[in-house]
């Protein structure tokens, strides 16, 4: 009984106790409701800044979440709901920012707030709890009714970015129109009086801004506006690093990438500020790339840097950390001097910047010449020296050093250089020669080539260039020639002789080894000439190797093939190369190149083997040949024209075309045919090979036009297109009367060059000439003689021209007064003078010149010619026959000297016409000696025999002047 009495209250505790506590979990806490204390914002911001309290809070801090939503205009219409969590203690307001995406003067906000507990401390909560009151925020301006405003102004905002510009206009203003620079902008009307423009991704366009201008086209046409000031975007600096080169300071650099300044103090060039972590400094730089850090000795080795860059807009963060033995930069060598050693070596010092003794730098030394870089390292502590070896003489030298960290190695020094030259020696390199010869009036012209030598060859300035010239005959007799630098060639005149020709080159401190060239009195041979093709500016070039020993081979030829300056070039190979590669840049296309490979004896005497031509590239020939036709008929023509100068061909000539076309041309073969647009037929014939340079074109029409070209070709193509030449085929009756005349003209001309070749001949057997009397025996007579009027000897005198005299016409004998004598009377043919056996036979009769009678011999008392007593005078005067008889005497023999009748008398009868001619009765003669008259002009004179009977004269045949000489002297 007194069991139960105490288990029951026991057991009544225990189910209480466990009531309570299923209340306690099961029960959820009483919601919490924010309540709002401020909102206030800031226009230039466009952000609203609001702060609350939560009441009833059961904890001295608490994690919750809040939810604040914001509508636009009236509460029912939300814009913008956020979940915004905080830790929140009691009694402290929570605040909290926004910002809107357009200006707060244009539309009236609402904001209210709810909260949820989100703490392990506090029994969850499973909703939210009840809103706070509606808050206003309400910056909206008035406008008056004929005025229109714009927001926001002068805003600044990053390229890339969206912004929304408000227009707010009066009662009075309609249709507000904008534009962004020149384009223009399409709003949003927000209310009646309120609309909106929206600018996505604005663009830099200046830094001095981008002007929107608005304009209303109902109501006050007054232009507003404003400007937007578009900043580039920060960037965060690049490339940040810190070094030092005494340890006493850091030298931080950074880029600190584009400039984001404005102008009209919108906003300054951004800010740099460095913070050092471990030693908690910061730093603002002054420079927009650069700072110097100061370091405090023995303070620390590790550095953790965070470099800021800011603006107006945004902030950009870099970090960097280092060993401050891993970053050392050293400053560079100091006292280099160099000393020249002879004129091959160089010794360089220098020293470093200590940094002690345990710290070691690799020092890097570099030497210089033109392109050529030579670099050695060199391990240095506090002072170092370097040994410069193997120079070239007379040679500009730069020498440079610079230095590192060799334990960590982070940057080399600045260089430090040094300038000197070494001193001049005598040439160590032989010249490389060759030569050119060829003869002229019996002696060898040679001209004499050498190539510079390089730089280290020459060991100094090449002054001159010697030349000894020894006669391999008279070796004790040389001839030295001086050839002043920079000349490289000269000419030497020689004669048939072997010769051996040294050259050398001389500096300021001596010459160099001797080049030796023999000239041999062999004449030379005839080689082969073999065509190549080139390749773009190359020519492949082989040959066949010499038997016997050799010591090389040498390729000439002219740089410039076309130009009268050869510009001679060679190449020198060994004894055992039989082919070469020539190439130069001054090879064109289109021109022929000629090649001579020579053989170089041990003897130094050079021997021809093999010439070669080509072309890099061949072209079609430039120019086409004067063609002419030396010779047509009425059917054919025949076309020639001259050879090309081969060297300035554009290729080789592989054949040539030939063109003639006519309307009335017959193509046979080979002739290939082609009927042109004007109905004209035009022929070609391909003449396949360059020695063929005539063609004869055939089976033509007499008297028809046609027209000709000829062009050559090669193997890039035919000659230029040109005009054709026109001919015109003769006619068949004028080509044979040419047939005709032309071999009677030889014939006449032939002639008369025998008869010019014989003309001497002609003459003597045609028309002898009359002897002339001063150069006649007859005028020794005259000397001979008391007598001066017995002037000739029928004997003595031989003649050799008989001259008839013709007949007179006149019936009688005129005497003049004056003595002078008609043309008229004499006569015209020679008188018949019988001889005394027989009147009718031949008589020979001789006619000459008398020049022993003139106009002197009657002025000085000789009175002409005076016979003495004549015996037979009847006889003899009888001689003068009547002329007829006397003509056919003569008419049988009467061109036949006297000589060749040694039969006939030699005595003459001297028929003068200075006689007195006989006046009176014809028939009856004067029985006295007649008186001569005075005569005054010569005339001819005859002389017949003597013995010649002489019948008494009749009327009509009549001598005029005639004198009678007998036999003896007269």
């Amino acid at each position: 009984m007194a069991f139960s009495v105490v288990l029951h209250p026991a057991f009544l505790l225990a189910v209480l106790s466990l009531r309570a506590s299923r209340s306690e979990v099961l029960e959820e806490p009483l919601p919490l409701t924010p309540e709002i204390h401020k909102v206030s914002f800031q226009l230039k911001l466009q952000e609203v800044n609001l702060e609350w309290t939560v009441p009833a809070l059961t904890h001295e801090e608490l994690n919750m979440i809040f939810q604040i939503e914001i509508s636009r205009l009236n509460i029912s219409n939300t814009i913008w709901v956020e979940n915004y969590s905080t830790t929140v203690k009691r009694e402290e307001a929570v605040r909290w920012n926004w910002t809107s995406d357009i200006p707060l003067e244009c539309v009236k906000h609402f904001i209210r707030i709810r909260a949820l507990v989100d703490d392990t401390k506090s029994l969850p909560q499973s909703s939210w709890g009840n809103w706070s009151s509606w808050k206003e925020v309400n910056a909206k301006v008035s406008v008056e009714p004929d005025k229109s405003l714009i927001f926001p102004k002068d805003k600044v905002l990053e390229e890339g970015s969206n912004v929304t510009i408000c227009l707010m206009y009066g009662q009075n203003v309609y249709n507000v129109s904008c534009k962004l620079q020149d384009e223009p902008i399409h709003g949003e009307q927000l209310d009646s009086h309120v609309s909106l423009l929206k600018l996505n991704n604005v663009v830099f366009l200046s830094d001095t801004g981008t002007n929107i201008n608005c304009q209303a086209t109902k109501g006050p046409k007054r232009i507003f506006g404003t400007v937007l000031f578009v900043s580039k975007v920060l960037e965060e600096p690049k490339n940040v690093s810190c070094e030092t080169r005494d340890f006493k300071t850091l030298d931080c650099s950074w880029e600190p990438g584009v400039d984001t300044t404005l102008t009209w103090r919108k906003q300054r060039f951004q800010n740099y500020t460095l913070c050092e972590s471990f030693s908690k400094r910061c730093e603002v730089s002054n420079y927009r790339n650069s700072y110097t850090w100061q370091i405090t000795e023995g303070s620390q080795e590790m550095y953790n840097f965070t470099l800021t860059a800011e603006n107006q807009l945004r902030k950009r963060s870099v970090n960097i950390n280092f060993n401050l033995t891993h970053r050392v930069h050293p400053k560079a060598p100091q006292d280099v001097t160099l000393k020249i050693i002879g004129a091959t070596k160089a010794n360089m010092t220098w020293k470093v910047h200590s940094h002690g003794n345990n710290y070691t730098l690799l020092c890097q030394v570099k030497l210089q010449y033109g392109e050529v870089i030579h670099e050695h390292n060199v391990s240095v502590h506090m002072s170092a020296n370097y040994l410069f070896s193997d120079l070239d003489p007379d040679t500009k030298y730069k020498a440079f050093v610079r230095c590192a960290s060799a334990n960590h190695f982070w940057k080399w020094s600045d260089w430090t250089q040094k300038e000197f030259s070494t001193p001049e020696t005598a040439p160590s390199q032989a010249l490389d020669v060759w030569r050119q010869v060829w003869s002229e009036n019996g002696r060898r012209i040679v001209t004499l080539f050498w190539k510079p030598l390089l730089k280290s060859q020459a060991n100094g300035k090449i002054i001159s260039y010697n030349i000894v010239v020894e006669n391999e005959a008279k070796p004790t007799e040389s001839e030295h020639y001086c050839v002043w630098a920079p000349a490289l060639s000269t000419n030497l005149s020689l004669d048939l002789q072997p010769y051996k020709i040294r050259i050398t080159a001389n500096n300021s401190m001596g010459a160099s080894p001797e080049s030796l060239m023999v000239l041999s009195n062999d004449s030379g041979h005839e080689v082969k000439e073999k065509t190549i093709k080139g390749i773009k500016d190359a020519f492949n070039i082989s040959w066949e190797p010499v038997s016997g020993d050799t010591m090389g081979y040498v390729v000439d030829w002219c740089a410039h093939s076309q130009d009268q300056r050869c510009d001679l070039q060679w190449k020198n190979l060994g004894p055992n190369t039989t082919s070469t590669t020539i190439t130069s840049d001054d090879f064109k296309p289109g021109v022929r190149y000629n090649f001579r490979i020579f053989e170089r004896s041990v003897e130094h005497k050079a021997r021809l083997v093999e010439k070669q031509r080509g072309y890099t590239q061949e072209l079609a020939p430039l120019v086409n040949p004067k063609v002419e036709i030396p010779y047509s008929t009425p059917n054919s023509f025949v076309l020639r024209w001259p050879d090309y100068d081969s060297d300035f061909q554009a290729g080789f000539i592989k054949g040539y075309l030939v063109y003639v076309k006519s309307k009335e041309m017959q193509c046979n073969q080979p002739w290939e045919r082609t009927l042109l647009p004007d109905n004209s037929v035009l022929c070609k014939y391909d003449i396949n090979g360059s020695e063929t340079k005539t063609l004869t074109v055939e089976n033509l029409q007499p008297e028809s036009l046609y027209e000709f070209f000829v062009t050559p070709y090669t193997s890039a193509g035919p000659g230029p297109n040109e005009t054709f030449t026109k001919v015109t085929t003769p006619d068949a009756r004028s080509h044979m009367l040419l047939q005709i005349i032309l071999p009677m003209t030889l014939c006449v001309l032939l002639s008369i060059i025998v008869c010019y070749w014989k003309s001497q001949w002609v003459k003597e057997k045609c028309y002898p000439d009359i002897p002339n009397p001063y150069k006649s025996s007859i005028l020794s007579l005259i000397k001979s003689k008391k007598n001066p009027h017995l002037i000739m000897n029928v004997k003595d005198c031989i003649p050799d021209v008989l001259e008839v005299i013709n007949k007179a016409e006149g019936s009688k004998t005129q005497c003049v007064g004056s003595g002078k004598l008609h043309i008229e009377d004499v006569p015209t043919k020679p008188p018949i003078v019988p001889t005394e056996k027989d009147s009718s036979g031949p008589v020979p009769c001789i006619f000459f010149e008398n020049f022993t009678y003139d106009q002197s011999a009657f002025d000085s008392g000789s009175h002409g010619l005076i016979p003495g007593p004549l015996k037979d005078t009847a006889h003899q005067l009888g001689l003068l026959a009547p002329p007829n008889k006397f003509q056919n005497v003569l008419k049988n023999d009467y061109m036949k000297p006297l000589v060749e009748s040694p039969t006939e008398e030699t005595s003459l009868i001297y028929v003068s016409q200075l006689a007195s001619p006989m006046c009176g009765d014809k028939d009856t003669l004067a029985t006295e000696p007649p008186v001569p008259v005075h005569g005054s002009e010569y005339k001819r004179q005859m002389v017949v025999p003597g013995s010649l009977a002489s019948p008494s004269l009749k009327e009509d045949n009549s001598l005029t002047s005639t004198v009678l000489l007998g036999q003896g002297e007269q």
